[in-house]
């Protein structure tokens, strides 16, 4: 390979650690970085790319850098232009998702959709499952259409197609839902749509299915670089593979300690067995954290070991010392909110910090409420990542409705939902007779409502609506490629008259809608003026792509609120993390698979290390869960942690007045004096709290609690219900599993 520009290349590897600089200059081949949190992988990541473009003159476009965000893509960008200083749009940068959406629109014609297939969202795809699910008189109790879903994306995800689904059905819920993945499927493709899940199955596919596109895009892909590696799902993990398999030119990084997406799909295997895959593989480790303090590390790593799947790392920096994780017990998590609260405002009082300092985490959606409270009480501006998003606004997904309608006339849930949108008298009986006619007619229903007149039973005023509706449709499909796309929706928002509608009624509530119809329309100006070609398909598959974390706004000075889920990557001065109970966190659905409770181990280090100063944790005694108040237990991860490195409190002393816990290791062993008579051999195994056990009328639980000794000893359980037993062990007949 050639070799260029030494003074640029020194340029760019100056400021990079030891570790960085020995992955950023490793010889092409495959690579595997295991980055710990706050190493700078992003930075090895770019300057990767552009070491592969200065000191080896590699071309741009030949170049793929994955991502799972869109936030990160343009944060890489960003850092690829300061480094080369150079425009850097030849580089294929992005998601997955983004990337191989692009890919599609050029590939997908070999398995009969359009250039302009559309992608569903969530919402839309819930829909075409409850359609289904009606259709084939499979009842919603026995089949809860979110769940139908979800088993439908993990069998995608795991590259399991509807007829290979129905061979390895054990029963006839599974025979049920492979007819309903297979229906499920169909119906998209005769809609031209398709699923976040199909923009990375289909490319799978097609490579499997065409060696030469596959050989076309190994040429074009020639060096690899994908962050966050330890997210990938099976069928990510095999595009990886699949286009690598060429050059064999792919650098991964990753942190298996923070793989925490395992429940929609992502494999910790993957980055765990890279090496088996590409034996040749170099492997480099960042150790060295630039954001958080040594104790908080030092806390994070005493809990994080504790897993067996993981590859051995420890965190280390230079910024020695810290203070001490400082554990807050609430009664009740009104009680945990306001003490949350407080301490804000002594952080704020004693370090001059601002809100935008603090970020609250929780397992759960539901624990925000609490917490929302009070802080609207106590006047502090927050905001919510991961509440309504603004384009799953119901008047946002209509005006997007139509825009998809107009880029797609065969995409029948986006017509359906804006049929009647302004009203047209369009009801049930009507769009049943519409059906009926393009199932006879064997079209669409776009060309059903143009053909109202030949459909009998449909009133006059309702007739003449649907001709106007679908003449209009028309009208702005040839619209779209005479004008720009700016021009297109302002000219089609005046016509519908949607915004003039919301401001006629005059409530508040209508009055919002129309103001979030004009800021669409201004979202739309603006990625217009951002991206030379902006097409309606461009813009609508960026929409359907966006995230939470893509729309926060982290210059607000406001305190966030987030799922500890939606935290990774992020980082705060200050760290509160509430909820610390079993059954809580780690969820109590967590105890049935060991692999599960180790996911949610990595979810905990994970919320530790978005903390550069402080961490606090709050537990409750009682949290009203279910409309019932439930009794808690502090979690085993707080345990975990060792006690050098945590402090109790309250707001009345100052140090909490609870009995200190000693931190208990998972498998720490208790001793027991014999009991000859206890018959049952499982039971002469040593306890230990996190011990997995069953009781024979309160079934599945985890230990939480071991006290006494010999006859007297006892146990404390929670069981998968959420219920809490304290158990004499002598009589218990506890079986260890």
């Amino acid at each position: 390979m050639p070799r260029r520009g030494n003074t640029r290349v020194a340029e760019l590897l100056r400021g990079l650690n030891e570790e960085q600089r020995a992955a950023v200059e490793a010889p092409i081949g495959p690579v595997l970085v295991l980055a710990g949190a706050g190493s700078g992988k992003t930075r090895v990541i770019t300057h990767r790319i552009a070491y592969l473009i200065a000191r080896y003159g590699v071309r741009p476009w030949n170049i793929l850098a994955v991502t799972f965000t869109n936030k990160a893509a343009k944060e890489m960008k960003s850092r690829l232009e300061a480094l080369l200083g150079q425009d850097v749009q030849p580089l294929n940068v992005g998601t997955f998702h983004s990337i191989f959406a692009r890919l599609l629109r050029k590939e997908a014609y070999r398995f009969g959709y359009s250039q302009n297939f559309v992608i569903y969202d969530s919402d839309d795809q819930l829909q075409v499952v409850k359609k289904i699910l009606n259709r084939l008189s499979l009842g919603q109790n026995s089949y809860p259409p979110q769940m139908v879903h979800a088993l439908i994306s993990r069998a995608k995800n795991n590259l399991v197609t509807p007829e290979q689904y129905k061979a390895q059905a054990r029963d006839e819920f599974e025979a049920n839902i492979a007819r309903v993945y297979q229906e499920y499927n169909g119906f998209l493709k005769s809609s031209d749509a398709m699923d976040f899940d199909d923009l990375i199955t289909l490319p799978v596919y097609l490579f499997r299915e065409y060696p030469d596109v596959l050989e076309k895009y190994q040429n074009y892909f020639q060096h690899i670089l994908i962050d966050e590696f330890q997210d990938t799902n099976v069928a990510q993990n095999e595009l990886v593979l699949l286009l690598g398999s060429r050059h064999r030119s792919v650098f991964v990084v990753g942190d298996d300690d923070q793989s925490i997406y395992r429940w929609r799909g992502a494999e910790v295997r993957n980055i765990l067995e890279f090496e088996n895959a590409f034996p040749e593989c170099q492997v480099f480790r960042l150790e060295k954290n630039y954001r958080s303090t040594r104790l908080i590390l030092d806390a994070a790593h005493s809990v994080v070991k504790n897993n067996r799947h993981r590859k051995e790392k420890k965190l280390w920096t230079d910024r020695e010392g810290g203070e001490p994780l400082t554990l807050i017990e609430a009664f009740d998590e009104t009680d945990e909110a306001q003490q949350v609260v407080y301490l804000i405002q002594q952080e704020i009082k004693k370090h001059k910090r601002n809100f935008r300092d603090f970020v609250i985490l929780y397992r759960t959606n539901a624990q925000s409420r609490a917490i929302e409270d009070a802080l609207r009480r106590n006047g502090i501006s927050y905001v919510i990542v991961g509440g309504i998003r603004f384009y799953e606004r119901k008047e946002i997904k209509d005006f997007l409705a139509y825009l998809r309608v107009i880029a797609n006339p065969l995409d029948e849930v986006s017509l359906l939902r804006i049929i009647n949108v302004p009203p047209r008298g369009v009801g049930p009986a009507t769009i049943r007779k519409l059906q009926e006619y393009a199932s006879q007619k064997q079209t669409g229903l776009v060309e059903a409502m143009a053909a109202a007149d030949e459909i009998p039973g449909i009133q006059s005023a309702t007739r003449n609506n649907l001709k106007d509706l679908a003449g209009l449709l028309k009208k702005y499909r040839s619209l779209r490629d005479k004008i720009g796309l700016n021009e297109l929706v302002r000219v089609l928002n005046e016509e519908l008259g949607l915004s003039r509608m919301y401001r006629n009624e005059g409530t508040l509530e209508s009055l919002s809608r129309a103001e979030n119809i004009e800021e669409l329309l201004a979202a739309i100006a603006e990625f217009c003026r951002n991206h030379e070609e902006a097409t309606l398909e461009s813009f609508l598959q960026e929409v359907a792509l966006v995230t939470d974390i893509d729309n926060w706004n982290d210059t607000s000075n406001a305190v966030t609120l987030m799922t500890l889920h939606s935290a990774k990557g992020l980082e705060f001065p200050v760290v509160f993390i509430t909820g610390m109970e079993e059954g809580l966190f780690p969820l109590s659905r967590s105890y049935q698979d060991p692999m599960d409770f180790e996911e949610e181990r990595r979810l905990f280090y994970v919320g530790l290390t978005r903390a550069k100063e402080k961490v606090y944790l709050s537990w409750a005694q009682t949290r009203r869960r279910y409309a019932d108040g439930f009794n808690n237990t502090l979690s085993t991860f707080v345990r975990e942690i060792d006690e050098r490195y945590i402090e109790p409190w309250s707001r009345e002393s100052g140090y909490s007045t609870m009995r200190r816990r000693r931190p208990v290791r998972q498998k720490e062993e208790v001793e027991f004096e014999p009991m000859p008579e206890y018959e049952n051999e499982s039971q002469e195994k040593q306890l230990y709290i996190g011990c997995y056990v069953r009781h024979q009328v309160f079934g599945r639980g985890v230990v939480t609690e071991i006290s006494g000794q010999g006859t007297g000893a006892k146990v404390k359980v929670l069981f998968e219900d959420g219920s809490e037993k304290k158990l004499v062990l002598e009589y218990a007949r506890l079986e260890i599993l």
